[in-house]
Order: structure tokens, then sequence, then C-alpha cells
């Protein structure tokens, strides 16, 4: 069956708008979205306080497969954080302490309410812990009842053990069950809420596919599996990396202000793509503004960080950070809704200007400001700065800020406290 057959509008809406990497079985699943309600999920670690926006593709899978009418699934790894994913990994990740996992978990779940509607009807989005399970297994009958459904010859083949052990670099035993605990986590999904569907990026195809044979094999019931592509910018770089870090979902992490400018940002050749993957705008809007050219581009990278910013914070949250990105940018103003960083005055008035500019987190290393300098890309209270040793002073205060910009995409008011 080619993508061209789908008859479901979940497959069909996942291939528009291009979310569609691999399928096991597309016939299968094709037939069970369009005869009724399919149960999908993914997992998510919670290896931090809040997801980045390299999970935003999946949460937007799942948000499409609640539009489709189908049930998603929010699996947090309260269990599988214990161990850590060795996908993609060239050392063991931290252990984090069970306090830590939950907390984490906490702070996560807030992002999920923003995209997925919960509750107890048949499509209503359900979020649960795979600690639930895992924690209570004991280890002989966890290897007794499963281990007997995996070959190490398998396994070995698998990227995530494979790459590793390529590269020479050492592969825990703790982390080579990482496999079969994911595997574990859809055959019990399948037993508890009858989900048939697991979903991930490309790098989780070997996990997800273990899992689809498990399900099959030990209770003979349908299962699918379904990845989305490697996600990179259209000049090959990671999705969500920028020079000052992860691009984080929570505003406590990142302010909604970053967060739009991250989009607003985004190249020229990404932004249709990004408005299908990332926002609810009709193919239709986003082939018109796919269709600007020269300046006008502008417009769509304003309307793709509007539609994305909307959807993790609100309407109103980002109407207000696009009214302060174009009165700083466009206007030459200063907003109070522009990202304000606190430092000792001590660390600023008498210090070199590209110090300051490190500090608050425009550049990663006072060679890089100093370079901008040369270069023309520095801004002092919107006047170009050339020489990155010049000495900031009480006199360059205003309304007591200081105006930094670094390029023509970044902006920081610094307060001396």
């Amino acid at each position: 069956m080619t993508e061209t057959d789908f008859q479901s509008d979940f497959l069909r809406t996942l291939r528009d708008r291009g979310y569609i990497h691999q399928i096991t079985h597309p016939a299968e699943l094709d037939a069970a979205a369009k005869a009724g309600i399919v149960t999908g999920y993914i997992g998510f670690d919670a290896t931090a306080p809040s997801l980045h926006v390299g999970s935003l593709i999946q949460i937007m899978m799942l948000r499409r497969l609640q539009q489709a009418g189908g049930k998603p699934i929010v699996l947090m790894g309260g269990g599988t954080t214990k161990v850590g994913d060795p996908t993609g990994k060239d050392a063991s990740r931290p252990q984090l302490t069970d306090q830590t996992i939950k907390s984490n978990i906490a702070t996560i779940r807030t992002v999920f309410a923003k995209f997925l509607t919960f509750g107890d009807g048949p499509t209503d989005a359900v979020m649960v812990d795979n600690d639930e399970w895992l924690s209570k297994f004991g280890y002989i009958e966890f290897l007794r009842d499963y281990g007997t459904q995996f070959t190490v010859n398998r396994m070995l083949s698998f990227d995530s053990v494979k790459l590793r052990l390529e590269r020479e670099q050492p592969m825990t035993f703790l982390e080579f069950n990482y496999m079969l605990m994911q595997s574990v986590d859809f055959l019990e999904l399948n037993r508890r809420l009858n989900v048939t569907l697991q979903m991930g990026g490309s790098d989780q195809w070997g996990n997800i596919t273990s899992g689809v044979d498990l399900v099959r094999r030990v209770d003979q019931k349908s299962s699918f599996g379904l990845t989305t592509p490697l996600l990179t910018t259209a000049s090959g770089g990671k999705m969500g990396k920028t020079a000052q870090g992860a691009v984080w979902l929570n505003a406590e992490q990142l302010s909604p202000y970053d967060y739009w400018q991250f989009w607003r940002n985004a190249e020229d050749a990404d932004v249709g793509r990004f408005m299908r993957l990332f926002t609810d705008l009709s193919l239709e809007e986003i082939a018109g503004f796919e269709a600007l050219e020269g300046a006008a581009i502008n417009d769509a990278k304003k309307a793709l960080a509007d539609a994305a910013t909307t959807l993790l914070h609100g309407a109103e949250a980002a109407a207000t950070a696009r009214a302060a990105a174009e009165s700083a940018f466009e206007k030459g103003q200063v907003s109070a809704d522009l990202p304000t960083v606190e430092l000792p005055s001590s660390e600023v008035y008498g210090a070199m200007i590209a110090a300051v500019v490190t500090k608050a987190g425009l550049t990663a290393s006072n060679g890089e400001a100093r370079r901008l300098a040369q270069g023309g890309g520095l801004r002092l209270n919107d006047v170009a700065i050339s020489d990155g040793a010049q000495l900031l002073t009480e006199a360059d205060q205003k309304d007591g800020v200081i105006k930094l910009a670094a390029g023509k995409k970044k902006i920081v008011l610094v307060r001396p406290v």
C-alpha cells in the first residue's frame, strides 16, 4: 500500500502535513483508523523540568490523532527515565532521583494540556506513567516473562546499540534493557487501555517495532508503529538547537517572547514545512504564505511565530511577543516585554560591552561578541558599536535598562542592580 492510497483522515493528514517516515502494516492501520477510534501513544522521558521543541513534533502527532477522532495517550516515563534511553548517545544519561523525576513530570504535564483535550470521553487524552507497572516487576519475573521474547542477536542489530558499539563507547547492561522496557510499555498499554499504535521519531524505529512484535506475538492482537522523519533545518542543523541552548516549551525555562522569536527566525526554506508540522493553519493558507517572495517572506515568518506561540502560550502572549519584537526591531523602541537580564552594577559599569553581551546570553563568548562588533552586528541602545572593548557607563542606561542587540534578531535589556 502506498501513501496515496490512504482512506483514513488520520493518515491522510499525517501524509499531507509531512509527518510520516515509516509505518508498520500501513493497510491495517489505515483500515482501523477509518473504521473507528484508534488509540495511540507516545512516550516522553522526564530527564528535565521541561520538554524542548524537539519533542513538539511528537506532541503535534498526538494532537493530529485527536483531531482525526482518535484517542491520544501520553506516556510519561517515570520508570524508563531511571534507565535512560541510549538512542543517539555516546554516554549513559545521568541517573536521577525518584523525587527529581516526579518533579519533572509535574512541570512537563502542564504543556500537554495546551495541545490536547483531557477527560473521560472516548477520544479524550489520558496521561499515564510507566512506573506504575515497571517498578512492580521482580527481576526474575521480568526476565522470565519477557527476556525470552527478545534475542541478543536482534538487539545488537538496532542502531541504538550498534552505533554506540561501533564508536567503541561503552553501553551498560542497564541501558541494554531499555528497549525491553519500552516494548513492555506497549504490551501493558494495549492490555490496560486498548492502545494499538505507538508513534515516535525515526530514531525509535527499532524500539517501536520490537513493541509491535511483542504485542502481536504474546497476545496475538493488532498493533502498529509509525515514525516521523528526522527533523533538521533547511541548512542541515538540528531542529531546536540554538547558540543559547535548547528551546524549552515551559515558560519558566523560555519566555513566550523568546519562543516567538525562535519561530520568527526560521530559515526561509523552512517556513512552509514548519507551518504544516507545528501549526493548525490550513494547507490552503500555508500554500499562500509559501508563494510569498522577497521581503514578504517576513510576513509568513511572523504568521508562523504567531500560530506556533498561540498553541503553546495563548493568543495574548503571542500578540504581546509580536508587538514587543516589532517595537524593538522595526521601531527602535524599548518594551517591557523584551527579555530582561539583571546583572550586578559592578559587572556592567566599567565592563567591556563584549563581556556584558556574553553574560546577557546574546553570544557564547567574549570573542564572538568582539567579532560581531567588528562586523557591524552589535548595537548599544540601537547604535552600532564597532569596538567590543568599549566600556559601559551609567550614561548608557536609559529608563533603568541598557538595550543590547546582536545581529538583526536578538535583543536583550540589561538591568543593572
